[in-house]
């Protein structure tokens, strides 16, 4: 038979896409690994690669095509000596063909023993499974370090391809299975609608237009209230000076403009807060049902206003990058998430999360905990205010409020107020930065 190829998962979140192109065309030969098509996500546009050898037969779903979900068959692909057209049928003409089979086939399930029916390969489990993977997922495992027994495949009978490898961590472990229903605390969180009666209080006197939501708006709508829903947040709020910090920005600057690399603050914020969460590892946690999971590195997520929403792109290891090199990483990462290229594990996991709108000149603000993060800070502009010097005297000092919202269920108020009070000394003393 021709084998279906089906819209895939290509991240955890993702329900359906757009089949942006197609890069082949009916009658082409593709092989394992090769790049058949792009497809758009709510957050990126990626590339979807063959997982088998054979013939492009027919392509069922025309590019340009929106809000496909995952699974649907997209094309068909030919082995030898076979036609995807005799497969691409009317189902009805399917159906009214399948009476006529059944006699023959409730003789051949009862005389047939239960030993001969074949069992699929599976992908993890015992000793003796067997791990299906396309050649270019495993070339691309070996050059991350991603153990393949680890991975979830979400190609055809569970085959490992290449986006399911780039979603990966390095060394991560297999999701266990969840919980049956009767053992779970909380209920899922229902689809984000307009309730009946807000709907009906609408005003259609008043001129206006209806938009439909995009992909993007749709999962920040969803995750959003599944964060609010599940996660207590409790807010801390600090106010610090930043002189010092932005004198030696000032240095640095200087010292690297040959190098053409610029230092933001922000990207000394991002250092400071990964430093910080090094130091309070009590907050460098998942909140996960019946267990805590401790982060041995400090991953900030970085908040990016793109068009249509908001992503948050990952600054990896922050705790133990330069400031130079967080400076390349967010100016790369952030031109790639305008741009709509960002893979997902350069933007979905992360242990923690900055969101400043101090460049917009808010002053104060509290942010929604970004899951499955347990953390999240939310930076204000900087400012002159009236500040008490170490003299004792009163001066003017340039000062920003931050404040963190921590999920409640992993993180106590006394471990976020160290996490606060860390996250201060390093903005207010720098050079403990570098040290």
């Amino acid at each position: 038979m021709p084998i279906e190829i089906k819209m895939p998962a290509l991240s955890p979140t993702m329900e359906e896409g757009k089949l942006a192109k197609w890069l082949v065309k009916e009658g082409d030969t593709v092989s394992s690994g090769d790049i058949m098509a792009e497809i758009e996500t709510d957050k990126a546009t990626m590339e979807f690669e063959a997982v088998d050898e054979g013939t492009i037969g027919k392509i069922m779903v025309a590019e340009g095509t929106e809000g496909v979900k995952v699974g649907t068959v997209i094309a068909l692909l030919d082995g030898e000596d076979e036609d995807a057209s005799s497969a691409a049928k009317p189902a009805a003409a399917a159906k009214a063909e399948a009476p006529k089979a059944e006699p023959a086939k409730a003789e051949a399930k009862a005389a047939a023993p239960a030993a001969t029916v074949p069992a699929m390969p599976k992908t993890s489990g015992s000793k003796d499974d067997r791990v299906v993977a396309s050649p270019l997922a495993k070339r691309i495992a070996s050059a991350k370090g991603v153990d393949l027994g680890s991975v979830t495949g979400s190609g055809p009978h569970g085959r490992i391809v290449k986006a399911d490898i780039e979603a990966a961590q390095p060394g991560a472990a297999r999701p266990k299975a969840a919980a049956p229903a009767s053992d779970t605390a909380a209920a899922k969180p229902a689809t984000v609608e307009m309730a009946a009666e807000t709907r009906a209080l609408l005003d259609d006197r008043i001129p206006h237009t209806v938009e439909q939501l995009s992909g993007m708006r749709k999962t920040i709508a969803r995750r959003l209230t599944q964060s609010m829903q599940e996660a207590p947040h409790i807010y801390l709020t600090v106010d610090v000076r930043l002189d010092k910090l932005m004198a030696m920005r000032a240095e640095l600057n200087a010292a690297l403009e040959k190098q053409g690399v610029k230092v933001s603050v922000n990207d000394m914020l991002v250092k400071a807060l990964g430093k910080a969460l090094m130091d309070v590892p009590e907050c460098n946690v998942t909140f996960a049902g019946a267990e805590l999971i401790r982060y041995q590195r400090a991953d900030v997520s970085v908040a990016v206003s793109i068009p249509g929403g908001l992503i948050t792109p990952i600054v990896q290891d922050a705790n133990g990058k330069s400031f130079s090199e967080i400076a390349k990483a967010t100016k790369d990462l952030g031109k790639r998430a305008k741009e709509g290229k960002l893979q997902p594990a350069e933007y979905q996991g992360g242990t923690a999360s900055i969101s400043n709108m101090g460049m917009m000149g808010i002053k104060h603000f509290t942010a929604v905990i970004n899951p499955p993060q347990a953390c999240i800070l939310a930076i204000g502009a900087g400012e002159k205010r009236p500040w008490v010097m170490p003299d004792g005297t009163l001066g003017v000092a340039t000062v920003m409020t931050a404040t963190g919202s921590f999920d409640h269920r992993a993180v106590d108020g006394a471990d976020g107020a160290r996490l606060m009070a860390a996250f201060k000394d390093y903005v207010e003393s720098p050079l403990g930065m570098v040290a």
